[in-house]
Formats: C-alpha cells, structure tokens, sequence
C-alpha cells in the first residue's frame, strides 16, 4: 500500500475556484424597475379577476342554456324511437288487412280494423302525422324517389306520381321517408 501524496490526491476533494469573469458592474436602474404602488397592483389584479370572474360567469350561462335546449329537445322528441318501432307494427297490421274484404265482418276482421284504428289513434295523440305525398311536389327531405315515370299532363316534371310507402313525421322531423314515383324527364 502506497502513501498518498498531495499530488496523487483526488480531484473532486480539492476546492476549484471560478475564473473571473469581465462583466460590466450591474447599476440598478431607477427607471427600468420602478417600484410601484401596492395598492395599484393590488387593484390591477382585483380588476383582472373581476373580468375573469365575469368571463366564467357568460360561460357558465351558455353551457346552462345549451343544456336546457338539449333537455327541451330530449322532452320534445323522446318518444320519436318508440313511435318509429310501432309504425312498423302499424304497417304490419295494414298488411294483414290487405287480405280481408271491406264488408268482412268476422271476428279477426273487426279485431284488426279496432287495433289499426287504435295504434294510429295513439300515435297521433303523440305527434305522428303522415306525409302527404302524392300529387304533391318532390321534396328529396321527406321523400325518397324509387321509380321515375315520364312527365304528363296530370304529372308535371317533379310531380309525385304515386307512393309506394308512406312516410310519417314525428312533430316536426321525419321519422319514415315516404318511398315515391316521381315524374321526371
């Protein structure tokens, strides 16, 4: 084991000084940092959080008000899926019936005629309507043209012909398109 000498000491022990650096003396300038006022900062600051208090205060009011819109609009049109669903039962009762005469009185008969009239009934109380489509004029955000025939006397050019489904809205959207022919050159 050999002896340390000062020269073989290790070099993270021995203290290093900072070489001097030639920078100008710093002289605190009155004029670049003014002392200010405290109760001027103080009343800067108050009319900063004044402003943002304000600005949360509108947002908060619009998100209230985008939000009761929705809930109108979720009230309004809440029912709009269940009537969707039971106008498909609704045309499947208008099927079945297709095959029973008008003056047919069996009990199946009436029993039918008395839910048609029934489920249309409920479904109008609830704001289904029917799109009245035929001899009307093309509408392509309600209708649907399926076939196109040419134009006639009786038919103008964008005339509906016939309706091969019928459509229904739901208060004022469209739940069913109705399914058209349409006069068209």
């Amino acid at each position: 084991m050999s002896e340390e000498t000062p020269e073989e000491a290790p070099v993270d022990d021995v203290p290093q000084e900072e070489p001097p650096v030639d920078e100008p003396p710093v002289e605190e300038s009155v004029e670049e940092e003014e002392e200010r006022d405290p109760l001027e900062v103080a009343l800067e600051r108050a009319e900063f959080a004044e402003k943002e208090i304000a600005y949360k205060e509108a947002e908060i009011q619009n998100v209230r008000k985008r939000l009761m819109a929705e809930k109108a609009e979720a009230i309004q049109f809440g029912g709009m899926g269940m009537a969707r669903r039971m106008l498909t039962v609704l045309a499947d009762v208008d099927r079945a019936m297709t095959g029973i005469e008008e003056d047919d009185q069996s009990a199946v008969a009436q029993g039918l005629r008395l839910l048609r009239n029934k489920m249309w009934h409920e479904l109008q109380a609830d704001g289904v309507s029917p799109i009245e489509a035929k001899g009307a004029e093309f509408d392509p955000s309600k209708m649907e043209a399926i076939a196109t025939i040419p134009p006639s006397e009786d038919f103008p050019n964008g005339t509906v012909v016939d309706v091969l489904e019928q459509g229904y809205m739901y208060k004022s959207k469209v739940i069913l398109v109705a399914r058209v022919v349409v006069a068209s050159e």
